[in-house]
């Protein structure tokens, strides 16, 4: 069954899920004609070692979609504990999220954000509906960490920090 977003079960559903405490992740990619894309997911996990597996979701309206559903890399940047604003900034509207920041391109040009505390450069693996979200598993190719950072946190509808 589904209802309509602004139902009062939907929030209270959404509210529950927000006492899970999850990463903050930005996922970026390059489109077929060479603009970035990039938006501020928290859905993300590992699915399996062998072969190297990860699984976000993003929601199925979004206009960034066909951009991740065809790009042949995309990387999951794991944002450290001092880049909330950076986590804000792919979480808007903003029409260019990519102007003035510091990043690398990774495999295919696909952009690496400086500072975060892990990176995954994916493959597509598969594509799956979920809802009025599409599930994205990905084949890591390349990925990379800075165990001295520590990952920013959100929960309960707040950024967070680890004690």
């Amino acid at each position: 069954m589904s209802l309509p977003k602004n139902d009062p079960a939907v929030r209270a559903f959404r509210d529950t899920l927000g006492m899970f405490p999850t990463g903050v992740t930005v996922i970026t990619a390059r489109a077929a004609d060479g603009r970035l894309a990039g938006l501020t997911v928290s859905s993300f996990n590992s699915v399996s070692l062998a072969p190297p597996l990860v699984v976000w979701s993003l929601s199925s309206h979004l206009p960034c979609v066909p951009v991740f559903e065809s790009a042949p890399v995309y990387a999951i940047n794991v944002l450290a504990e001092d880049q909330q604003e950076l986590s804000n900034r792919f979480a808007s509207r903003l029409d260019d999220k990519f102007a003035g920041l510091d990043f690398t391109e990774g495999e295919g040009g696909v952009p690496l954000l400086a500072g975060c505390c892990a990176s995954f450069e994916c493959r597509p693996f598969a594509a799956h509906p979920g809802g009025d979200h599409l599930v994205l598993i990905g084949e890591v190719i390349r990925f990379a960490r800075d165990a001295d950072k520590r990952p920013l946190v959100f929960q309960g509808g707040a950024y967070r920090r680890l004690a």
